[in-house]
Formats: structure tokens, C-alpha cells, sequence
């Protein structure tokens, strides 16, 4: 392996310690961890689907924002209005200004910056929030701009082939020698694996690989320090 493309959220930080810190400012109910934890699970699977509609145009920006956290909450019988839902994306977003690297992520990019290896950033979202999440993590660090991808400012977006395809003619890798490591298996491991390079999932939330799934990644991890150590040997 020659190369190595990351996802960006849920991948090298928790994006989970946002929304809990979110939840717990704008909600009055007395919530658990594992229930804040079951609202974020559903929040993301919404956030997917109201992803690929704003990518067709179907809605807004606006309502692909709200819309999660508003069709998570009834799932949950949490009364929530757009209204509130827009100050909590917006509260959310201000969360992640404050979100940090796994630590074996960190000690990962080290080390294969160090042996050469090319690195670079696919990560699917609006351009400038995700350039955001970017230079908060210092990311800039191991990855180069001309390395660094996201689906805003290409115009596709993980799973298609297309936006695989776009880094490959950008910065002309070898796909038998690439690797894409990521944490959602539609987008990340189906996406890499379509396109023909290796996919590592980064599966910490220990989902179900789905039963009808015709892609299998190349290996799965449930942790970054399991992620480390199958790139550096103890």
C-alpha cells in the first residue's frame, strides 16, 4: 500500500461527544448517556438519508440540518419544532469547535507520515463545515491541501464512483495499492470497494454489516487503538 485516503467524521474524532454536549444544553429532560447515545444513532441515520436528498436537490440545506435531529426526536416521542431544531444544529456545529483527534489516530498519522506513505482526506459535507473540522483537528498537519477532498466543493459525493474517481485523476494513485479507511459502511466501504481500492471500516459503533451487502470491507476494526495497531506492530 502506497496510499491511504481517511474519512474525516466518526473516523479520526467521536462525533458523538458534540451531540451529547448539544443535547445536554438544550434539552430538560434528564437523559442517560445510552439514551443520548440511541437519539445520536438515529440522528445520523436520518442525517444520511436527508444527506442524499440535498445532494439531488430534493431539499434544502436548511432542512437536511434540522430535519435529522427533528425525525430523531420523534422517533423518540421528544417534542421538538424547526425553530429549535435550527438553534440546535446551530449550537452543534459550535460543539465541534472543540473536537479533537482520537489520540491513536494522532500516534497512526504520525507514523505513516514518517514512512512516506501518501495521505489525503475524503470526507462528504457542506465545504466550508467540514474545512472547519479540518483546521480544528489540525489536520493540515499530515494532509496537504491538494490532498484534501470534500463532496461540497467537488460535486459528488461518497458512495458514487465518481468522486473516487475525481481522486484518482487528482492525484494519481494506484488502486490495487490504496486503501480508504471510514466509519459509514454505505458510503465509505461500498464507495472504496465499487471503485476498486481496499476499505477498512472503522466500525466503533459495532454495527451489522447489512445482510444484503455486496461489498465485504478488507478488514474491520471497532477502535482507533485497534486501527493502530493493525498498522503498527507491537
Amino acid at each position: 500500500m502506497n496510499t491511504i485516503i481517511f474519512d474525516v467524521d466518526d473516523t479520526l474524532y467521536d462525533q458523538a461527544q458534540s451531540f451529547h454536549k448539544t443535547v445536554k444544553k438544550l434539552f430538560q429532560e434528564p437523559f442517560s448517556d445510552e439514551d443520548i447515545d440511541s437519539l445520536y444513532k438515529a440522528s445520523r441515520k436520518y442525517s444520511e438519508i436527508l444527506f442524499d436528498k440535498s445532494e439531488k436537490g430534493e431539499i434544502s440545506q436548511f432542512e437536511w440540518q434540522t430535519g435529522r435531529i427533528i425525525a430523531a426526536c420523534k422517533d423518540f416521542n421528544i417534542p421538538i419544532d424547526t425553530e429549535t431544531a435550527a438553534v440546535f444544529h446551530e449550537t452543534y456545529v459550535a460543539e465541534q469547535n472543540n473536537i479533537t483527534l482520537f489520540p491513536e489516530v494522532e500516534d497512526l498519522l504520525n507514523v505513516l507520515y514518517k514512512e512516506g506513505i501518501q495521505l489525503g482526506i475524503l470526507t462528504n459535507g457542506e465545504e466550508k463545515h467540514q474545512a472547519m473540522k479540518i483546521k480544528q483537528l489540525g489536520l493540515s498537519r499530515w494532509f496537504p491541501a491538494e490532498r484534501t477532498f470534500i463532496s461540497g466543493s467537488i460535486g459528488h459525493a461518497k458512495p458514487k464512483r465518481e468522486v473516487f474517481d475525481f481522486i484518482e485523476e487528482k492525484i494519481n494513485l494506484d488502486q490495487s495499492k490504496t486503501i480508504y479507511i471510514g466509519d459509514n459502511f454505505e458510503k465509505d466501504i461500498i464507495g472504496a470497494k465499487q471503485a476498486g481500492w481496499q476499505a477498512i471500516w472503522m466500525n466503533h459503533r459495532k454495527k451489522d454489516i447489512p445482510t444484503n451487502a455486496t461489498f465485504k470491507p478488507d478488514k474491520e476494526v471497532h477502535s482507533a487503538k485497534e486501527l493502530l495497531n493493525y498498522f503498527v506492530k507491537e
